[in-house]
């Protein structure tokens, strides 16, 4: 840190110390005591790559969530915050050299996913017209570089990074061993599940050795939740992008499609995995409410559309018509329960106590719970009158691992509910069964095609 950053940050302290001071409500004692958390706080983020100036601000931000005295002071300074957010700013300085090499990796790490997806064109195979290929491999190529990011953010040892190696490996042998037809079941689930099991690699990487820890998992759960948003923005811009320069370059007669097909759409691909989660790392301090928030808004949503799903059922007794689009659309729907409850879970203040939004919660896991059984008792039904598939086979252990976890969620809620259980449990409970989640996607990606004799 230079001198001018030392006494930038100082005077910026002073101005804090000096505002809490002239609040009668509060006593020397509770500035000292919020200036010391303060400290540590803006300590932590500068250790993770932000500059003193933005690591201040977003710690005073952090800190408005506990006192309504640093929420004022936030709200008054936010301009200063949003002006910060961009990579550089004016002419002074605003990021640290820990930001500028964090950049440096993203780009290199984004480039190394680039390349990779390309080098098989070396071999002859063509993105469109070998999709099979990269469609069981893509994971690869898209979360190896992600994984080598966050292990060297994280200084994973080398006994982590050996073990990081080696699944990635068992996931190569998974797409690329086993004698699978592109028409197949057996492949299309293994496409499916692959990518799924290499994010929990991913997550492994990011823990950083700490594998144990449901603190450092609950992290991981948000840091999920936050580049599926930055990737999704990302794809949609990507996606305008493309539009664009077709509609430009056929303007004057010049057929982008050699561009766009095999080179910009795989790369950008790829490449925006590495972006998304740089983005998550260089401003999650700020930027981590959007998952939280968008939760806020959905989970009522959800909860009514499921709840009206479940009366129009009652009311025109249609069960549930079995068939792959079908599995697939519902465990997409329960996916994205759990998803909402995980990240409802991981915003939330656990010494606070139950609520109305907790009750909503509470309606919906209920709701979701519902519906899994009702998918179930179809499943079974169809698996018994047409017999065993790998894709039945697949939606059937997900539900009811889904079921599982549903279950003892709302069991908990209720004890949380009651205040008879502390809140901590079901944040334990969720990240605990992330263990449950990986050992089924693995088994269905490496078991799966010989038990169904690669059908």
């Amino acid at each position: 840190m230079t001198t001018g950053n030392d006494e930038n940050l100082a005077a910026q302290y002073a101005e804090w110390r000096g505002y809490m001071e002239r609040r009668r409500a509060v006593t020397g004692a509770d500035v000292a005591e919020l200036e010391d958390h303060l400290h540590d706080t803006v300590g932590d983020l500068v250790g993770v790559g932000l500059c003193p100036d933005e690591a201040f601000l977003v710690a005073v931000k952090r800190m408005g969530g506990q006192d309504e005295l640093s929420r004022e002071f936030a709200r008054v300074h936010h301009d200063r915050l949003w002006k910060q957010l961009v990579l550089t700013g004016g002419p002074q300085k605003t990021t640290s050299d820990a930001a500028r090499r964090d950049l440096l990796l993203a780009v290199g790490c984004a480039a190394l996913a680039a390349a990779a997806v390309k080098v098989p064109a070396l071999f002859g195979l063509d993105f469109i017209k070998d999709g099979d290929f990269y469609a069981a491999n893509i994971g690869l190529f898209a979360l190896v570089p992600l994984a080598v990011y966050v292990g060297i953010r994280r200084r994973v040892s080398f006994v982590v990074a050996g073990v990081l190696a080696a699944l990635f490996g068992l996931g190569a042998v998974g797409a690329n061993a086993y004698p699978l037809r592109s028409d197949s079941q057996t492949f299309g689930v293994t496409a499916l599940h692959l990518p799924l099991a290499l994010w929990v690699v991913v997550g492994l990487a990011y823990v950083g050795g700490r594998w144990r820890a449901h603190d450092r998992w609950m992290d991981f759960i948000r840091f999920t939740g936050e580049w599926l948003i930055y990737y999704a923005l990302i794809a949609l811009g990507g996606g305008i992008l493309t539009g664009l320069t077709g509609g430009v370059f056929t303007a004057i007669g010049i057929d982008a499609e050699e561009l766009i097909g095999p080179w910009l759409l795989p790369c950008g691909m790829v490449a925006a995995v590495v972006i998304a989660a740089w983005l998550v790392e260089a401003k999650q301090s700020v930027i981590e409410n959007m998952a939280p928030v968008l939760t806020r808004v959905f989970t009522p949503l959800f909860a009514a559309m499921l709840l009206a799903f479940l009366g129009a059922m009652a009311w025109t007794g249609t069960v549930v018509h079995v068939d792959r689009d079908v599995l697939i659309l519902f465990d997409m729907v329960l996916v994205v329960v759990l998803g909402l409850l995980l990240y409802a879970f991981s915003a939330r203040d656990p010494q606070a106590g139950p609520g109305v939004f907790d009750w909503l919660q509470f309606g919906l896991a209920v709701s979701a719970l519902l519906i899994d059984v009702l998918v179930l008792v179809a499943i079974t039904g169809r698996m018994t009158e047409t017999g065993v598939t790998p894709n039945k086979s697949a939606a059937l252990g997900e539900n009811v691992i889904l079921l599982v976890n549903l279950a003892w969620t709302a069991v908990l809620l209720v004890g949380f509910l009651r205040r008879r259980r502390p809140f901590a449990r079901l944040e334990r409970w969720q990240t605990g069964y992330i263990a449950v989640y990986t050992a089924w996607v693995w088994f269905v990606v490496l078991a799966f095609p010989p038990i169904f004799d690669f059908a």
